[in-house]
């Protein structure tokens, strides 16, 4: 199974160092059936898509709660086994969110998805926005919307080094 798991640029830094991207269980994000009855598609690439963005979304959570990280969203793309994903349950889950209950090597990742610079203004501007866009301000939503309006970029795993400007 496809999951694309949210981060932030420092902690695909810790993920690189260690080389787990996450000792379970952790967060993702999945083509699961709530995801399906949420999109309401059956194209498979239109779903992952979506599953992608809910990541998304969820990397621009962890930046509103990091004052420090780069405002760049971060996803990685990983496969696992269907074994070891549980789908959320609980209702005031997100649509397509799972849980990973396994250790995952970044060696398993599939690649990596983030913004690139000229995203930061946007992105910042939503993570500071964030809370009172779920609170149903138009104007936060508006500023969460034009973050999400930057297509993030893949970037192949062995790019990850340059990504962290260390390449």
């Amino acid at each position: 199974m496809r999951v694309y798991v949210p981060l932030t640029l420092p902690a695909l830094a810790a993920a690189h160092r260690t080389g787990e991207l996450g000792a379970g269980p952790f967060v993702g994000y999945a083509v699961t059936p709530a995801l399906r009855a949420w999109y309401r598609s059956d194209d498979v690439e239109e779903l992952e898509y979506a599953a992608l963005g809910r990541a998304a979304l969820a990397s621009l959570r962890l930046l509103a709660a990091d004052e420090d990280a780069p405002r760049r969203r971060v996803v990685v793309a990983v496969d696992v086994s269907d074994g070891a994903v549980v789908a959320a349950s609980d209702s005031g889950a997100e649509p397509g969110e799972v849980t990973v209950q396994v250790t995952v090597p970044l060696a398993k990742a599939a690649a990596v998805h983030a913004d690139a610079d000229d995203a930061e203004p946007d992105v910042t501007a939503a993570a500071w926005a964030l809370a009172a866009a779920d609170r149903g301000d138009e104007a936060a939503r508006s500023a969460v919307d034009e973050a999400e309006d930057h297509e993030l970029l893949w970037f192949a795993t062995q790019e990850i080094p340059g990504l962290l400007g260390r390449g």
